[in-house]
């Protein structure tokens, strides 16, 4: 047998493409930034045929893609002129053209539910969280939060600071903030204990070991301890690999500063995993060449903040996961968290605990790990950047 299967055989793929508009990534040049999508009747019919295989225990691990709540074009416009040339659809800010609407996408969640022998339908590919919030209406995310969230729903904030989010062609951290902070609020309404699993990169263009310092006081002063991180390296085909190799932003002809340096990579990575014992010397290292010796008790002090609202609390050792604990859409594995979520499906049939953690593959350092369709995003399903 071909032992990957098992972390998609009960998951199903809804779309294809994406207008996110990362700029490190490569799925808009082989799927396209115009979003097609199954039909709700396709849909239903292979969760029929899933819910027929004999080792199905009721659980559908995802209905997702490349990005999860993406259900068609961005406008109407593209459906007639096709993707605009010069202009993204979500960065820098969302554009007024934009249609953000999720009742397709509620529309199939439900008919899938409603298929004899399902009993749960999860969500694990990314969601892009900035489309949520620029849709008006908050349907889905209660949604979202009551039903689909296995515990931890993963997001990608990607990094803390301004200049960087505009060279990743992010939207500004203030965006991710409200998303987290609503997320808990409607986790709390429900009575569920739920946390979020934040994408973060080191060393994109544009990042300096300042900004990596940054990232690092943000995750702490929120309560998050990074168990993995990736670590930007060129793909062929993204604008950011253009301002790699060139020290240029393609789209303002502007110099970019660009961490290439083996030793500073290192520095901004092990910033960003401040809780590991073995990382404080590099991280001593960082804060001294960059001066900022301030920070070296909140980093180094050896008292964490407090868990931040939403996420894992920092630094718990993963617990193993059950079959199926990663999305369809592959991706690193989440932070730990001391105690299971209470919230659980039911257990030892095929049931997952909430609360369970991926955990990290033996033989690989998590400093060398690289989430699937990360920087390159070369799979067919990945992101929700």
């Amino acid at each position: 047998g071909v032992p990957a299967i098992s972390e998609v055989k009960f998951s199903i793929t809804h779309n294809r493409g994406c207008f996110g508009g990362c700029n490190f990534c490569a799925l808009a040049y082989h799927q396209g930034r115009s979003v097609r999508a199954r039909s709700v009747e396709s849909c239903v019919a292979e969760a029929k045929e899933i819910a027929a295989m004999p080792d199905f225990k009721g659980y559908i691990h995802d209905v997702g893609g490349p990005t999860a709540n993406f259900r068609g074009p961005a406008c109407e416009k593209q459906r007639e002129h096709g993707v605009c040339m010069n202009k993204r659809c979500l960065v820098p800010k969302p554009c007024s053209q934009m249609k953000t609407d999720h009742s397709d996408y509620i529309r199939l969640l439900e008919a899938i539910e409603a298929v004899p022998g399902v009993k749960k339908v999860f969500i694990r590919s990314g969601i892009r969280f900035d489309y949520m919030m620029a849709d008006k209406k908050d349907d889905f995310f209660r949604k979202l939060v009551r039903d689909h969230v296995s515990g931890q729903l993963k997001v990608a904030p990607e990094h803390c600071a301004s200049g960087v989010l505009a060279c990743m062609g992010k939207p500004d951290v203030a965006v991710y903030d409200a998303f987290r902070e609503k997320f808990h609020k409607l986790s709390e309404e429900a009575g569920l204990k739920q946390f979020l699993v934040p994408y973060l990169m080191s060393s994109h263009p544009g990042s300096t070991l300042d900004d990596a310092i940054e990232l690092a006081l943000y995750t702490k002063r929120i309560g998050l301890a990074p168990e993995q991180v990736q670590d930007f390296y060129p793909t062929p085909g993204t604008a950011s690999t253009v301002m790699y190799y060139t020290g240029i932003d393609p789209f303002t002809m502007k110099e970019v500063y660009t961490p290439t340096d083996y030793g500073e990579k290192r520095l901004q990575r092990a910033l960003l995993q401040w809780r590991r014992p073995e990382n404080r010397a590099l991280i001593r290292e960082g804060l001294l060449r960059a001066g900022r010796e301030d920070a070296l008790r909140e980093l180094l002090g050896g008292r964490s903040a407090p868990s931040g609202r939403g996420f894992a609390p920092a630094g718990h050792s993963p617990k193993k996961s059950a079959p199926g604990g990663r999305s369809a859409a592959g991706g690193r594995s989440s932070p730990g968290e001391k105690k299971d979520a209470k919230r659980s499906a039911p257990a030892g049939k095929g049931g997952r605990s909430y609360g369970d953690k991926p955990t990290q593959k033996k033989g690989k350092s998590p400093n060398n790990t690289t989430r699937k369709g990360g920087a390159n995003h070369g799979t067919a399903k990945k992101k929700h950047r």
